[in-house]
């Protein structure tokens, strides 16, 4: 007796609605245990693997990889075997925990998908996230094209055992010789390396009627479809033009998705809706980096990675506690300012999958050394992308290196339920004014840009010279808890 159980797409914390198929870890036809990871899947902050809930046989995948899903959608589909007891709420913590465990896999082919019945639950406890509210319903979308050819929204279900080939070369029993009947809903039968040639060379794979076994398109199918389609104007198309045209670059089209939708949706967020104010000031910074080249030289912090950011986090943390406004966000909906009462400070990070601003949790409370190394595990866990989403939400106000990049100064925009934040530029070795006389100084110019419904003029100004104060004379005031 067999009892098919579906899962649907949880809430991965933070009311995140939807969520893209990365990889699948698992085929139809697989066997599962319990807790075993089945899928990667982006959503707008990290990558999250989804454990399964319970153990059985793979019986549909109802989403293609590079598909988005809402939550509550049926994910996949198992046959568990035997009667199905009565569900058990899945637990809360454990998505953080897999998403800060292991990098995104590589992308693999798109599997068949198929429909399946609903059951209940395994009444095994999964270490999973609780589903939460779903999301408005919309229909399934795609989030990339494979072969020049669209993904189709509508699922088709699986063929029978006997028929089932390799996924993405798989089609229906009695199905059309090229094996992309429209009316069927199936996209053309091709192996990988055949749908890239297909979209380098332009070929809408649609269109192309496949010689392989039972309707399977080929390299071979590819490239006559090429010669057929450039034929033509390959006869009368002159030299000079053959060659302009073979020399110009080839265009790139990059799929908005994942963190970098996200990070463009909040951007135009925050400064369409945050009156953004910015202000400059260069600060000598000379006891700064004579306080850390001290610091790399004590044996007493060896292993601890002091940067100038650490020291510019640390005043800035200082100087929010001295201009609360500063560490603040404005709640439109209750019409409140909402004044924070620690710190969670942000650290804008550059990562490969486009830019994050995980945060250090009651960073006021941290020592020098402390912050440090808070900060230097969040920069390596979001170069590695393995950032949890509880490190990437309620961030009160954020702080941008963006000297690391030779650039001394900017315009930061501000990240979304946040006043302020804060950009400090290269240090660099300038003729400076000191003692009333000109000298050689390190010198770092600040932008601070804050939101001006929250922060007047004075108290953004008074906070930011307050950060400069310290860092022109860090001896004292860095030596507070």
């Amino acid at each position: 007796m067999s009892t098919i159980r579906d899962f649907a797409l949880p809430d991965l914390g933070e009311g995140l609605t939807e969520s893209e198929i990365v990889a699948w870890r698992v085929q139809v036809g697989d066997h599962v245990e319990l807790n075993q990871i089945i899928a990667d899947v982006e959503t707008a902050k990290a990558v999250v693997e989804l454990p399964s809930p319970f153990e059985g046989t793979v019986t549909a995948l109802h989403a293609a990889e590079g598909e988005t899903v809402n939550v509550g959608e049926k994910l996949f589909s198992c046959d568990t075997g035997g009667d199905a007891p009565a569900p058990v709420e899945p637990t809360t913590e454990a998505v953080a925990a897999t998403s800060a465990s292991a990098p995104a896999a590589d992308v693999a082919p798109a599997p068949e998908v198929a429909d399946a019945s609903d059951e209940p639950a395994e009444t095994r406890e999964p270490t999973l996230v609780g589903y939460g509210a779903g999301a408005e319903r919309g229909p399934k979308r795609r989030a990339r094209r494979l072969g020049g050819a669209a993904l189709r929204d509508d699922l088709v279900p699986a063929p029978p055992e006997h028929d089932r080939l390799e996924p993405d070369t798989a089609t229906h029993a009695g199905g059309s010789a090229g094996g992309h009947d429209a009316g069927r809903g199936e996209r053309p039968r091709s192996t990988p390396p055949v749908r890239k040639l297909a979209r380098d060379l332009g070929i809408d794979l649609e269109r192309v009627v496949g010689t392989g076994e039972r309707g399977l398109i080929t390299r071979s199918d590819v490239e006559a479809a090429a010669s057929a389609a450039t034929g033509a104007p390959e006869a009368t198309e002159s030299e000079p033009t053959r060659a302009a045209r073979e020399a110009a670059p080839a265009e790139t089209r990059i799929p908005i998705k994942g963190v970098r939708k996200h990070t463009a949706a909040a951007m135009v967020r925050s400064a369409f809706t945050a009156p953004h104010v910015t202000e400059f000031l260069t600060v000598d910074v000379t006891a700064t980096m004579e306080l850390l080249a001290g610091i790399r030289a004590d044996r007493a912090y060896a292993g601890h990675k002091v940067t100038p950011l650490t020291v510019v986090a640390k005043a800035l943390c200082i100087a929010a506690g001295r201009t609360p406004e500063v560490n603040s966000r404005w709640d439109e909906e209750a019409q409140e300012i909402v004044r924070f009462g620690g710190v969670n400070l942000g650290i804008a990070a550059a990562t490969e999958r486009g830019l994050v601003v995980p945060n250090v949790k009651g960073a006021e409370r941290m020592t020098l050394i402390e912050l440090a190394d808070a900060i230097s595990r969040l920069a390596e866990t979001a170069r590695a992308g393995r950032t949890a989403p509880a490190d990437l939400s309620g961030g009160t106000i954020s702080i941008t290196n963006i000297g690391v990049f030779g650039i001394d100064a900017g315009t930061p925009i501000l990240n979304p339920g946040e006043a302020a934040i804060l950009a400090m530029g290269a240090v660099r070795r300038t003729p400076w004014e000191h003692r009333g006389e000109v000298a050689l100084r390190d010198v770092m110019t600040l932008s601070l840009s804050f939101d001006h419904r929250l922060v007047d003029g004075e108290q953004g100004s008074r906070f930011l010279a307050d950060v400069g104060r310290i860092l022109r004379d860090p001896g004292l005031a860095l030596t507070m808890a």
